[in-house]
Parts: structure tokens; C-alpha cells; sequence
């Protein structure tokens, strides 16, 4: 931030002062008999090619090289995790998310009220802004909730709340492979889940920025700031929103450089790091500053971080599993 020297990210900035290098082991077989398993779709396992390597990557964010990736099936929300589903999980087990420990979460500006009190910025991308009582009950801060959007992601929760959501509803987060197959719909490289066309025939098919970022939305697409999980047709393997609306962590340690050598079979991601994984863009992505909202784009956050545009949703291995 300009003030306070937390660093800074144009997608969704990090509260970089707090990370560091640990590992972490991600359960590979949940609880089936505690998985909520309502909503889920299943992916079929098999090969696919993952990354990109065309005029769209954003230098250094690691897309490339292409390569293929054998996968065994899984099963993975039909979409993100809504504030309700969250609701469930805070009011069953009181879990204290990281935003509401630390006061604050980052929040775009432009979502903030007329005359809403002077904030601090994030140096590389102003439009962000620390906001002292920001949560996932409150996006905007103290005066926002979200009543009316029972059915929308939740935001403002770190890799630390999603994990510990997954472990509640008997699940996991997906791996990034895991992600990006599913994302793909069953399509082989193609720039979103549908295919090349951002708006094909002149239909919104994911909620993005429309108009002249930062400072103006045109809402083209129907929404400013988050839509509902099943907003805009499902892909392929009947997931809807796996581009745009909101980042999703996985489960992967973040490295630029991990695909050029990765097993081949089922990668997990690096065995440790700094930043987790995020994927599929949010709400304030636009061409003219980032192209992240495509299936192959990477990004990373460090995992007690929060963001108004950030969610997740679970993944499980696929095997038979009871609802509760």
C-alpha cells in the first residue's frame, strides 16, 4: 500500500508482509461420509493439454510450455461457493475468517458509497483500497451486507477459510490441473470455456469489466461487482462461472516455473512456496490491463489474504459419496 508498504497485485493484491515459506499437506481422500455432496459435477479422468502459449499470456505468469496432463476423474462444484453455503459453515462451526481477524480486507474502490471515509491504496493499483471492517458478511465495509445476495460467491475469504471450509463440507480444493480441465468443458485448447470468442454471437458469456477500467462500467453484462453463481450458461461439464466473477484458490504453492518440468500424472503443485493459486479471473478483469479471465491464466495471492473478488469452490476425488 502507499502507506503502509504491503505489496500490491492489479488482480487481487496480497497481504505479502505476512507470508513465508511452509508446507502444507492437502488431504487427497476427504471424509465421504461427511461430503456435501449435492452440486457437485463430475469430470472424467484422461488426458488433456494444459497452459498456453499465444498472444494472449501475460509475461511471467508461467502459462507455457503446453503440455499434456493425465488426470484421474473427480467431481467438482457446479459453482462457487455462494455466501449462503458460507453461512452455513460460520454458523455451524464459528470459524473466524482471516479478513475479520486482521480488521480488514482489500476492496475496490469503485464498489465503496459516496462519501465513504478516506482509505489507503495499493501503490501498484490505486483502485484497491483497505477497508477496515470488510468481510464476507460486510464486502464494502461496515454498512454493506449481503442479504440480498444470498446466492452470489462470497469474497473476502483467504486460502486458509476456503481450506477450512473444504475440510468442514468433507471436500478439498481442486488442483490446478484439476481446475483447468475442468474449466476447459471438455474443449482442447480453447481461450475460454465456451471457445475464442469472448462474446460470441454478442452474448455475455462471463461476468468481466465492460468499458474503460478503472473508472468506468458500462455493466453490459448485466452485473457490477459479483454476480450469482449461476449467472450466464453452464460450460461443458455443466460448471458455470469457471471465467470471470471471482478468483478461485486451489490448492497449489504458486510457481512461474513449475510446468516446464511437472509430473505429467495428476500434479500437485510445488511441495512449498509463498503465494497459493488463483484462476479464472473476477469482475474487474479487462484487456486493456490484464487478460487473466481465460482458462489457461494463472495467478497467485498469499493464502491469509482476502479480497472483495476472491472465492473457491471444492473439489472431492471421485468416489461414492452420501450427502448429509
Amino acid at each position: 500500500m502507499s502507506e503502509s508498504g504491503s505489496g500490491g497485485h492489479c488482480c487481487s493484491p496480497s497481504r505479502g508482509e505476512t507470508a513465508r515459506h511452509v508446507t502444507t499437506t492437502v488431504p487427497s481422500t476427504p471424509p465421504a461420509a461427511a461430503t456435501r455432496a449435492d452440486g457437485m459435477m463430475r469430470v472424467p479422468g484422461g488426458e488433456f493439454l494444459m497452459g498456453a502459449e499465444d498472444g494472449w499470456t501475460v509475461p511471467g505468469d508461467g502459462e507455457g510450455p503446453v503440455h499434456p496432463v493425465r488426470l484421474a476423474s473427480f467431481r467438482i462444484d457446479r459453482c462457487a461457493v455462494s455466501n449462503a453455503e458460507f453461512q452455513d459453515f460460520t454458523d455451524a462451526t464459528g470459524h473466524i475468517t482471516d479478513a475479520e481477524r486482521y480488521g480488514w480486507s482489500f476492496v475496490f474502490a469503485g464498489l465503496l458509497p459516496a462519501g465513504f471515509p478516506e482509505t489507503r491504496a495499493v501503490a501498484e493499483a490505486p483502485w484497491w483500497r483497505q477497508v477496515y471492517g470488510a468481510w464476507w458478511r460486510h464486502p464494502e465495509g461496515p454498512e454493506s451486507d449481503v442479504r440480498d445476495r444470498a446466492e452470489h460467491p462470497v469474497v473476502h475469504v483467504s486460502w486458509n477459510d476456503a481450506t477450512a471450509y473444504a475440510a468442514w463440507a468433507g471436500k478439498r480444493l481442486p488442483t490446478e490441473a484439476e481446475w483447468e480441465c475442468a474449466a476447459r468443458g471438455g474443449l482442447e485448447q480453447r481461450v475460454f470455456p465456451w471457445g475464442d470468442e469472448l462474446e460470441p454471437g454478442g452474448e455475455h458469456r462471463m461476468n468481466v469489466w465492460q468499458g474503460s477500467f478503472p473508472d468506468d462500467n458500462t455493466s453490459a453484462d448485466g452485473w457490477y461487482g459479483t454476480a450469482p453463481v449461476t449467472a450466464y450458461p453452464a460450460n461443458g461439464h455443466g460448471l458455470h462461472n469457471m471465467c470471470g466473477n471471482v478468483w478461485e484458490w486451489c490448492a497449489d504453492w504458486y510457481s512461474p516455473a513449475y510446468y516446464r518440468s511437472s509430473p505429467k500424472g495428476d500434479p500437485p503443485g510445488p511441495p512449498l512456496g509463498v503465494q497459493r493459486v488463483i484462476r479464472g479471473g473476477s469482475y474487474l478483469c479487462h484487456a486493456s490491463y490484464c487478460r487473466r479471465y481465460r482458462v489457461a491464466a494463472r495467478s497467485s495471492s498469499s493464502p491469509d489474504s482476502s479480497t472483495g473478488n476472491q472465492g473457491f469452490r471444492c473439489a472431492h476425488n471421485d468416489t461414492p459419496a452420501r450427502a448429509r
